[in-house]
């Protein structure tokens, strides 16, 4: 009876690993097809992107695209500023809220809907054609004195306003002050 129990046991274990790999790889699938796959970066380079930002304690850091909001949570805990995530992966958005701790706002939502006019940094790892197609509202309603922070790409449409490259691997981060 024992060995039998067991056996059940395990094959209920194995049935929902693989209900929790499906759903995941789902929700992953889903974040490639409305543009931005999950990419998460090392906490080391994450240390340098804020280092070179030198973000100032209150301010109002938003991250587009957040996955599991390891960069806002980072932001909020050595930097001090107010940290608001956005990202269109409910998955994702949960276990970001579940690891903050309440210290930093997740909110499921496409980057395109997204209110960041009151953002002092906004932090964006998204594919180009995503940035491009999010180019005109970035123009129209980010403030003067935003920084820009785009981990990975250049956005030639804010050219004028690159204030700092570094260059890394297998990213560099391109910084655009608006003036």
């Amino acid at each position: 009876m024992l060995p039998m129990i067991a056996y059940l046991s395990f094959l209920l274990f194995l049935l929902f690993l693989l209900a929790g790999m499906t759903i995941y790889t789902t929700f992953l699938i889903y974040s490639s097809i409305k543009g931005a796959p999950y990419v998460p970066t090392r906490q080391k380079k994450i240390l340098r992107i804020l280092e070179n930002a030198h973000l100032k304690k209150g301010g109002l850091f938003v991250e587009l695209g957040c996955g599991d909001g390891r960069v806002v949570r980072l932001a909020v805990k050595k930097y001090y500023v107010r940290g608001v995530g956005i990202d269109i992966n409910p998955l994702l958005v949960i276990w970001s809220r579940i690891l903050s701790r309440g210290r930093a706002t997740f909110i499921r939502q496409s980057v395109y809907d997204t209110d960041f006019s009151k953002a002092d940094y906004l932090y964006i790892f998204l594919m180009p054609k995503m940035v491009e197609k999010l180019l005109p509202k970035l123009k129209k309603s980010i403030r003067n004195g935003t920084l820009i922070i785009s981990h990975g790409f250049k956005i030639d449409g804010l050219k004028k306003y690159l204030a700092k490259t570094v260059r890394d691997l297998p990213f560099s981060t391109f910084y655009y002050r608006l003036k």
